[in-house]
């Protein structure tokens, strides 16, 4: 990885600053401790968790022997002319009795088996496993970064439209005022009808703009209300974005951090750990394989002879050793998939350490340029402002004609929502590199 950032020398990183300190609006981080509860990702993930680690016992598990209770009855009957029916015609089953033709058969024990792991293929499962649960917990973590990052970036939304709100309606205002001077100009017939139609119809605009705003705000509203995992309800906070202070300048650290600080990329390493331990359990598929079944209990003819010792106990054990011979083929094709797997975890593991670094770097200059932007914009805003009170001065003495009216504040107004949208695109770039460097989930 490259040594820094766009040569920056700072090895302090904000990602390991908490969320409840790197926001400081407290309806912001109400709203986030709420998600955090009843989030559906969120719960989705943590049964994701469960899983992994349900997943991992069973490999453990594998590696002790199996054992089992259980009990049987049968009933045989052995033909005539057969071995055992012609031994059992001449044999006793008790003094003075004969092995009878339909012999009952009781049983009740314990059975194990047990598949002796010398080559380690049922560790590596396990290890795969455990890089999997880790890898899950991750996952949770990539949950959590994006759910306080889009709570987070759609509540500055929702600031922002609410000061768009303000500023249409304080036009609006402007706009009536010069709508009911140029009418009662127009029956002094100092306007004409067509000057009354331009300031009516650029009302109406306003108007129109104020009912988009309006709806705007409805959807963020709900927006953030389903990542709080409840039904729609008013979202309590403040109610203008252009005095909040930007949070504190992110510091970047050194580009290694992110090996360390972004979920996504250590999921990405745990699978890749996960599959070399699957390359490596499919290797050893090709050695033989050891087994050994057993069982020991009671047995007899008769349930009142059933729990007799030692006549009654009976056991066996039987060691196996077998070589897969025919059907390798079937073996070599999972061997071949494991590998093309971990080479396939290996790219993405690059991937997204070049998608992690691309991101704080792309930040880093969006956060520089709309610093620059806002400023430009500001002295904008303060120009068409102060043109607005010049232009409807020189219009009440018929020094400004109606489009220099109608123009200046239709600019005054678009310049106030562009420094309205720049400002909320420096609170959403400050959240963006705050999660691209892997902050949020600690």
């Amino acid at each position: 990885m490259p040594e820094s950032f766009a040569n920056t020398k700072d090895s302090t990183n904000s990602a390991t600053i908490d969320w409840r300190q790197f926001f400081s609006d407290s309806a912001l981080i109400d709203l986030i401790d709420i998600a955090l509860k009843n989030n559906l990702d969120v719960l989705m993930t943590l049964q994701k968790i469960e899983i992994a680690r349900a997943d991992l016992r069973l490999r453990k598990g594998a590696l002790l022997p199996e054992i089992s209770g259980g009990g049987s009855v049968s009933q045989r009957r052995f033909g005539r002319y057969t071995m055992d029916g012609a031994g059992n015609r001449a044999t006793e089953i008790t003094p003075g009795r004969m092995v009878p033709d339909d012999l009952p058969d009781y049983y009740i024990g314990l059975q194990t088996t047990w598949e002796m792991d010398i080559w380690g293929k049922l560790r590596n499962k396990k290890k795969a496993a455990f890089a999997r649960y880790l890898g899950s917990i991750e996952g949770k973590n990539i949950v959590l970064t994006n759910l306080i990052s889009e709570i987070a970036i759609t509540y500055y939304e929702l600031l922002s439209l609410d000061t768009e709100l303000e500023i249409i309606r304080e036009t609006i205002k402007l706009q009536e005022n010069a709508l009911s001077i140029v009418t009662i100009q127009k029956q002094a017939a100092a306007a004409n009808e067509l000057a009354v139609q331009q300031f009516d119809a650029q009302l109406l605009n306003s108007r129109a703009l104020e009912v988009e705003v309006l709806q705007r705000i409805t959807v963020s509203e709900n927006r953030i209300n389903y990542l709080l995992g409840r039904f729609p309800q008013p979202i309590i906070r403040k109610k203008s974005i252009l005095p909040k202070e930007i949070p504190a300048q992110v510091k970047v650290g050194i580009p290694s951090d992110l090996l360390e600080n972004r979920p996504d990329i250590k999921q990405a390493e745990f699978e890749l750990m996960a599959t070399k331990a699957d390359v490596k359990s499919a290797k050893k598929a090709f050695y033989p394989s050891f087994n050994i079944t057993g069982a020991m209990g009671f047995q007899a003819f008769n349930t009142s002879y059933l729990f007799r010792s030692p006549e009654s106990i009976a056991y066996t054990a039987i060691g196996s050793l077998t070589v897969p011979l025919i059907n390798r083929s079937a073996i070599q094709a999972q061997f071949k998939t494991a590998q093309a797997k971990q080479i396939e975890a290996l790219y993405n593991y690059q991937k997204t350490i070049i998608n992690g670094y691309i991101e704080v770097y792309n930040e880093m200059n969006n956060i520089k340029n709309l610093e620059r932007a806002y400023n430009l914009t500001t002295k904008k805003v303060t120009a068409l402002t102060q043109s607005i009170e010049i232009s409807s001065e020189l219009f009440k003495t018929g020094r400004a004609n109606y489009l220099e009216v109608l123009i200046t504040q239709q600019n005054a107004l678009q310049s106030k929502l562009e420094l309205v949208s720049t400002k909320q695109q420096q609170f959403n770039a400050s959240v963006n590199i705050y999660k691209a460097l892997g902050g949020g989930w600690r």
